[in-house]
């Protein structure tokens, strides 16, 4: 049996809607069917973890695969929480990402890639127009603008939000996402509706937060034309997802990242 035969099958959720559209390709990669161990096993693809590089780069060649390109295609940027958006025309080295949180392109065959670990990643498309974005949207870059900012790249691009699809992938859930009592209070300065993604919590002055119900909230607001999340918890679902608080609170030192990733067909 040869090495790609014995490979192990990757696992991959997708959205119905983004599936149904005509040139576009999508994936949010579960951790299954890589080659990492221990800690990472087995798709991790993030380059920042303290993986092994020549598994991750193994891994992140796996994804783009099954979306049908070549390793080099597959791009992610050095994510940081911001709100800042790259472009893309072309690929870049893999040692050369930029420092953005938001990708957007209407060049065939480019693969758009987010790294998260309990973080929400954001898939857009606009068929019509020929253009995709992802955008990493952990609380503090969706609250801070990430998400207007990747709307607004795709708008310069020749997209509208009207007719954008949005699928918000796995991330982590309001069960698992226990916050201390101050950590609502931006998100009430900036609409006092917001209260409603947070929950009392069973310890006294904590609070639970609903991250994927805020950003598909301020997607609905920012006038995204239609929007869903697809409902699974990276940290409550350990044998699908690598998960950076689940790692926090067991005192391990590192942790793996979880593929969301969109194409146009070439």
């Amino acid at each position: 049996m040869n090495e790609a035969a014995a490979a192990p099958r990757l696992s991959i959720l997708s959205d119905d809607r983004l599936a149904a559209t005509t040139g576009v390709r999508h994936g949010f990669f579960t951790r299954r069917g890589g080659v990492s161990e221990g800690l990472f096993a087995s798709l991790n693809c993030g380059p920042g973890s303290a993986d092994a590089p020549e598994r991750v780069r193994e891994n992140r060649a796996r994804a783009a695969a099954a979306l049908g390109a070549r390793p080099e295609a597959l791009l992610s940027g050095h994510q940081v929480h911001g709100r800042d958006i790259r472009v893309v025309d072309r690929p870049w080295p893999a040692d050369e990402r930029p420092r953005v949180d938001g990708l957007v392109t209407a060049r065939p065959g480019v693969v758009l890639g987010i790294l998260t670990a309990d973080c929400a990643p954001v898939l857009f498309a606009d068929a019509a127009a020929g253009v995709i974005g992802a955008a990493h949207a952990g609380w503090r870059g969706a609250l801070g603008g990430v998400l207007d900012s990747t709307v607004d790249a795709m708008e310069c691009l020749g997209a509208h939000r009207a007719d954008m699809i949005a699928a918000v992938g796995p991330c982590i859930g309001h069960t698992s996402y226990e916050v201390g009592a101050d950590f609502a209070e931006p998100f009430l300065a900036e609409d006092a509706s917001n209260a409603m993604f947070f929950a009392p919590a069973a310890r006294a002055g904590h609070r639970m937060f609903a991250l994927p119900g805020y950003v598909v909230s301020k997607l609905a607001r920012i006038g995204v034309g239609s929007v869903r999340a697809v409902g699974a918890d990276t940290c409550a679902e350990e044998a699908d997802f690598f998960s950076y608080r689940r790692a926090t609170l067991r005192g391990e030192p590192s942790y793996g990242r979880n593929l969301s990733a969109i194409m146009i067909g070439p």
